[in-house]
């Protein structure tokens, strides 16, 4: 098993709240990570002693909304652990373009340099946040999801893992197995979306003019759940009385809104036909993990809904699907344990070889930008 697998579920459940730590002045002796999404903000404490993983000190989660900027989150978090950590791991939705996060979805601008500068950081490194997710899952961090989907058969080879990521826009990464094991970073939530005949037509002729670009992201999100519900709203002339995407949850999953649960139901076709179309893609024997707080909320929903057969319902292709298992997660902590697991691997083992310590394969050397690093091919 590799070395970041230390960092269990459980020792960072266990450890999420602990007693004030003691004053880390040394950017040898701790670093920083964060998980940064459109709403939430996850930030971790990461001490490390020479020759073994790191352990977590503390872990606070933020809203984004109510700080004016990224450096404002890390400043309450550092000031209220009395610590002054170096190093800064951030695990961000969306890409690096130009030392600037590009992410429409992120309640302000993220400018890698002016973090660094802000926060007098000595390194900032950057990975997409599905791809530390990904990273997280591959190291056993999700063994405890819920099985949504068991494989046909038990007699299946571990492969490629798909993690998908609704939220508030929608991600995706591959954790492809391997020693050392990697993870691709992608922009599948951009890809072009598909409406079948009928009702999903109806929906998409509400969300965009003719002959434009519309994203898998502009129904399979949060603000796409209510992007649905307000089109069927429209289709159905009704007046949509729910203004959050977690209302439309709630009304679906307690039956008090026929059109809410009308809108959850195609939300969930069409995910499943978006999994099976990067199972295939990716070839994900590995499976599926659908990661995200309010689809872990909605389990028994996703059981009793489209999903799985849409997700079989690709043709010739319905045999491979069968044996594909699809886990629902909560993203939780997994994406901080994720970033700090990459850290370890990439920065901190073998920080004074060219070559990994445990396998003997050749390092590839980051990328600088502005002093910042960031991991290759992204």
């Amino acid at each position: 098993m590799a070395a970041s697998a230390l960092l269990t579920t459980a020792s960072i459940r266990d450890r999420a709240a602990p007693a004030r730590p003691a004053r880390a002045t040394t950017c040898g002796d701790s670093f920083l990570a964060a998980d940064v999404g459109g709403t939430h903000a996850r930030l971790a404490l990461m001490t490390r002693t020479t020759g073994q993983a790191p352990k977590l000190a503390a872990y606070r989660v933020y809203r984004c909304a109510d700080h004016p900027h990224l450096e404002d989150i890390v400043r309450c978090f550092c000031a209220e652990l009395d610590a002054q950590p170096r190093e800064l791991v951030l695990a961000c939705a969306g890409y690096v373009h130009a030392g600037s996060v590009i992410n429409k979805n992120l309640v302000w601008p993220v400018l890698l340099q002016n973090v660094k500068q802000r926060l007098a950081l000595d390194q900032v490194w950057f990975l997409n946040d599905l791809q530390a997710l990904a990273y997280a899952v591959g190291h056993g961090a999700a063994d405890g999801a819920s099985v949504l989907k068991a494989p046909m058969t038990r007699d299946t080879h571990a492969g490629p893992v798909v993690v998908i990521g609704p939220g508030t826009g929608l991600g995706a990464a591959v954790w492809l197995p391997g020693q050392p094991s990697r993870v691709i970073a992608t922009e599948a939530g951009h890809t072009q979306l598909a409406a079948r005949v009928g009702r999903e037509q109806q929906v998409l002729a509400r969300l965009a003019q003719a002959d434009c670009h519309v994203s898998h992201e502009t129904v399979l999100s949060g603000p796409g759940l209510h992007r649905i519900y307000t089109a069927l709203c429209a289709i159905y002339d009704r007046y949509p009385s729910l203004h959050e995407p977690s209302a439309v949850t709630q009304a679906a999953l307690a039956g008090r809104d026929e059109i809410a649960h009308a809108a959850l139901t195609l939300f969930c076709g069409w995910l499943g036909s978006f999994a099976a179309d990067l199972s295939m893609l990716y070839g994900a024997t590995g499976g599926i993990y659908l990661a995200g707080g309010f689809l872990f909320q909605m389990v028994d929903f996703l059981r009793g809904s489209p999903l799985q057969e849409r997700f079989l319902d690709k043709g010739v292709m319905r045999p491979f699907l069968q044996n594909v298992p699809i886990r629902v997660m909560d993203h939780n902590h997994h994406g901080v344990m994720g970033a700090a697991s990459w850290h370890w691997d990439t920065h901190i083992w073998g920080r004074h070889s060219d070559t990994d310590a445990r396998t003997g394969d050749e390092r590839k050397p980051c990328i600088a930008f502005n002093d910042a690093v960031f991991p290759p091919d992204r």
